[in-house]
């Protein structure tokens, strides 16, 4: 069983997160997350019944492109702040010889290009004029991490925050890099759940 100084330690945590809207936010976020993967199997969907056939569109890069192109293709999507949607690349792995090796290796590619934009993060300060339009563009999630720490990092991770944004959000605050990696790995835990949904439909 726990003891009183933890149990007092988790009570004032809840009391915290309600108010800071923790709660509320997570709320939000879990209903975008489920929408988003909702919106995307639809799409798949009506375009596979019609307009496209998916499976052989998705056939022909398999066969066309080698894995090294199309994973240092999302290597720098995830580095650049995630400019092409990681479901388009799972559905890819799904069309591969070894679907799940390719998942690994993409969650992998994902996870290290959170960790580039992190250290991307940290060295902004060298350039002023930059940093700040960078902070800018990311003052939420920089809000967010000084309100949530790892728990927004782990929300990074999983849902569809941009994951990218949010490990440069990391590196400019100068988040701590352990504690950075530790939670990032939740990033594997979104690869697995949505490849369950998308390796059945595409």
């Amino acid at each position: 069983m726990p003891n009183r100084s933890t149990t007092k330690r988790l009570v004032l945590l809840n009391r915290y997160y309600k108010i800071t809207q923790f709660y509320s936010f997570l709320k939000s976020t879990a209903i975008k997350g489920g929408s988003a993967i909702a919106i995307f199997v639809l799409v798949l969907l009506a375009l596979e019944y019609f307009i496209l056939d998916i499976n052989s569109i998705l056939n022909n890069i398999v066969h066309t492109y080698e894995p090294q192109v199309i994973i240092l293709t999302f290597g720098l999507s995830e580095t650049m702040l995630g400019l092409v949607p990681p479901e388009l690349f799972i559905a890819w792995a799904g069309k591969s010889a070894t679907p799940w090796l390719f998942l690994f290796s993409l969650a992998t590619v994902s996870y290290i290009g959170g960790v580039i934009s992190y250290i991307v993060g940290t060295r902004l300060f060298l350039i002023p004029s930059i940093k700040n339009h960078i902070e800018n563009k990311v003052e939420k999630h920089i809000i967010n991490l000084r309100k949530w720490g790892g728990m927004f990092v782990v929300l990074g991770a999983i849902s569809p925050i941009p994951h990218s944004m949010v490990s440069l959000a990391s590196g400019l605050i100068r988040y701590s890099f352990k504690y950075y990696l530790l939670w990032s790995l939740f990033r594997y835990l979104r690869f697995i759940v949505y490849a369950l949904v998308i390796f059945q439909i595409a």
